[in-house]
């Protein structure tokens, strides 16, 4: 289980997050939605020990990983699979090297079994036969599949989710969705997305957060959304230029 506790971020005079309280249940997935620059990418990168909250606390089974440092942090972060907006793989590597990197970084595995679990990996997202492909031959959808693949290289208890499905047509979209309600059901992790793309929120969620002037405002499953008479919430689920959110 995941617990943030009153957490705080400043950036200069912009206060990013102001109190944010939010469980995130074990096995789950919750997705947390809000406006651009909202905080949602803030709280991934605090939850990973990326950023040091102004004042709070992350509690992960039960320790406030807000006061590790250094080897600490590193142990932490192994502990968690990343899929980045925009896949972030290294251009000058293979897709082999790319999904291996924190394998060959963190392990002292033998060159044949990185190797074979890079392959089971890429085979569970549903790709073969590119591991010697370079990220600039691929379509944005197998980058997505690459990225998710070296996420889960490692056997992480977490996975955080960047905007998965951004620059995705429907159906690829889709394909992703699927794909991360494989990786909770088959590989038993706990899932957060971060995520502008409702359709996608109400597919892979167990529960959906919103976020609003820094604060998480709602919570609640799917259903619980869609019949929601939150108006703010209203407002952003269905997309509207005209309520309490204003559109600058």
């Amino acid at each position: 289980m995941i617990e943030i506790v009153d957490l705080h971020k400043s950036f200069g005079d912009n206060k990013v997050l102001d109190g944010v309280n939010l469980t995130i249940n074990k096995g789950e997935t919750t997705t947390i939605i809000g406006r651009s620059g909202g905080g949602k990418s803030v709280l991934l990168k605090h939850i990973i020990g990326l950023v040091k909250p102004d004042s709070g606390r992350i509690l992960i089974d039960g320790e406030d990983i807000t006061l590790y440092k250094n080897e600490k942090l590193v142990k932490l972060r192994q502990r968690f699979g990343m899929l980045f907006q925009s896949s972030a793989l290294f251009d000058s590597m293979t897709v082999e090297e790319n999904v291996g990197l924190g394998l060959r970084e963190h392990t002292k595995l033998p060159e044949d079994e990185i190797r074979g679990i890079v392959n089971e990996k890429l085979r569970l997202v549903g790709l073969r036969g590119v591991e010697d492909v370079k990220p600039a031959e691929l379509s944005g959808g197998m980058k997505k599949r690459v990225g998710l693949a070296r996420a889960i290289a490692m056997n992480p208890e977490y996975i955080l989710y960047d905007e998965p499905t951004t620059g995705l047509d429907p159906i690829m979209a889709d394909a992703i969705n699927y794909l991360i309600i494989r990786m909770k059901n088959e590989l038993n992790v706990t899932s957060i997305a971060v995520t502008h793309d409702i359709v996608s929120a109400y597919k892979i969620s167990n529960r959906i957060a919103m976020i609003y002037e820094g604060k998480i405002i709602f919570v609640g499953t799917p259903e619980e959304v869609k019949s929601t008479d939150d108006p703010i919430v209203r407002q952003f689920v269905e997309g509207k230029a005209t309520g309490i959110i204003k559109a600058v």
